[in-house]
């Protein structure tokens, strides 16, 4: 009788890829965790209970056959499971590394609630993707035929490249334009090196390109090219910009010199990791190097900036959060390895202005505690009167989320129309917008969020322009 290959959560303890010592992982920017090697990642997806109902798929926003792919793994048919794996998920070796499994797959596992330990999803779907690339069983997009309608994207994050992706495979030309001199959004320049190595992110885009999709890149729309001519050049249009404005915030100093966006500070930490020269990181504006830093903010974003900022050597690195630790947005798991590297959390604490006079000096700081809930049932913080204090600081960085750009501003499109929170107005479920024709995906639909959902918005957009395609074909064909 054959050995049951799965189901072994009892005998077997949840186990990690071993993490490099904080020590030494806060001295660079490669990523924290080593792979998996054969034996573990097969031993680890055995643990799989193979559920009748698998809560890890139904809340992971792609719904990935996770199930079936650590079967697949658990008994040594590594292909198989890629194959499986790239079915639903384009970029699948991008979501291991950097989806809050914590938050989604993983914190769903019948195991975990069960006491056992969750399957570590992320890094077996890491391992089954890395193993492909080493294997050459990741190919260019590569169609049965080619079609003569083609599809502008505008953007060249997750989700217009997701959409890119997918259209290629389908024979549809595809364009696609960034304001950036690389593709890939927030993955090439917002996210940090230890957490996605920047060369994962280029083959994917070698990849695109290989399988016939066209880049226009250092292209701003409203800019270099109207956003008219490339509707006029195109079948069908995708918006997948991203949201990239900045919530500021409104307090005295709050102009003051040191005084930094996220976004500024990570994308020009990711520049030098290119080797590119960056003015604003050598002149110190953009460099955390010997400076006590504060970084505002509770998200994934946050984390980003104060593991960034131990990294480029700075002297002291605190969070301030206004909540605490159990309500705050980020992954708790980006939490412990923040702390581990040096990363001090203020909790329940927010800014009240800053001070200094030629630069930033200090922030100050007013302590908060929990009250009643608000309306998404959170605790709302409240300020403890008379408990300010100045916080020293050389360097702020706020990282407090971002908003939309005012897209129908910016490319002359008033037509364009958009929520009251300046995201654009399109259906959920084609993505198409009141415009014939033209489409909008990811944060730039649904604000800012995961990597995971642009991706499945970019293929469920990519699904409907083909399906609208196919029925303009058949018309004509009658």
């Amino acid at each position: 009788m054959a050995k049951q290959p799965m189901l072994k959560f009892v005998e077997l303890e949840r186990q990690m890829p071993e993490k490099r010592e904080a020590k030494v992982r806060s001295n660079d920017f490669k990523e924290i965790y080593a792979e998996f090697a054969a034996e573990r990642a097969a031993e680890q997806s055995s643990r799989c209970s193979q559920c009748g109902v698998p809560y890890c798929q139904s809340h992971c926003p792609l719904h990935n056959n996770i199930p079936d792919w650590l079967n697949l793994t658990a008994t040594g048919r590594l292909r198989e499971a890629y194959e499986l794996s790239q079915a639903t998920n384009t970029f699948p070796e991008i979501c291991g590394r950097i989806c809050p499994q914590d938050r989604l797959c993983e914190g769903n596992c019948v195991i975990e609630q069960s006491g056992h330990g969750t399957v570590t999803i992320g890094s077996v779907e890491k391992y089954i993707t890395d193993t492909a690339w080493e294997n050459g069983w990741v190919e260019p997009p590569k169609p049965l035929e080619e079609r003569p309608e083609s599809v502008g994207i505008i953007g060249a994050g997750p989700g217009g490249l997701a959409a890119a992706d997918m259209l290629r495979r389908a024979g549809v030309q595809v364009t696609v334009y960034d304001r950036y001199d690389r593709a890939g959004g927030l993955m090439t320049y917002g996210i940090p090196g230890f957490k996605l190595e920047k060369d994962v992110v280029m083959r994917r885009n070698k990849q695109l390109e290989d399988g016939g999709v066209t880049f226009r890149l250092d292209c701003n729309v409203g800019e270099h090219i109207s956003f008219e001519e490339i509707r006029q050049a195109h079948g069908a249009v995708i918006i997948a910009t991203g949201v990239y404005k900045t919530r500021e915030l409104q307090a005295p100093g709050v102009g003051a010199k040191g005084i930094v966006k996220a976004i500024d500070f990570l994308t020009a930490s990711n520049r030098k990791s290119f080797g590119d020269t960056v003015p604003e990181f050598e002149d110190g504006t953009l460099n955390a190097e010997g400076k006590n830093v504060v970084v505002i903010g509770g998200g994934d974003t946050a984390m980003d900036c104060v593991r960034t900022s131990i990294r480029q050597g700075a002297k002291s690195v605190k969070c301030l959060y206004r909540r605490d630790r159990a309500n705050m947005p980020g992954s708790q798991r980006e939490v412990a390895n923040a702390e581990e590297e040096g990363v001090e959390f203020v909790w329940l604490s927010a800014p009240k202005g800053f001070v200094g006079e030629k630069a930033v000096e200090g922030v100050m700081v007013q302590k908060m505690r929990l009250g009643a809930p608000d309306a998404s049932g959170r605790q709302s913080p409240e300020i403890i009167e008379g408990a300010d204090y100045i916080e020293k600081a050389d360097l702020v960085i706020q990282a407090l989320g971002f908003e939309p750009e005012d897209l129908p501003k910016l490319w002359g499109q008033p037509e364009l129309q958009v929520t009251r929170w300046g995201t654009v107005k399109a259906d959920f479920l084609t993505h198409e917008t009141p415009m014939e024709d033209v489409y909008a995906v990811g944060d730039i639909q649904r604000g800012a969020s995961l990597v995971v959902w642009a991706i499945r918005d970019g293929r469920e957009a990519a699904e409907a322009i083909l399906n609208k395609f196919d029925a303009a074909r058949a018309v004509a064909a009658e």
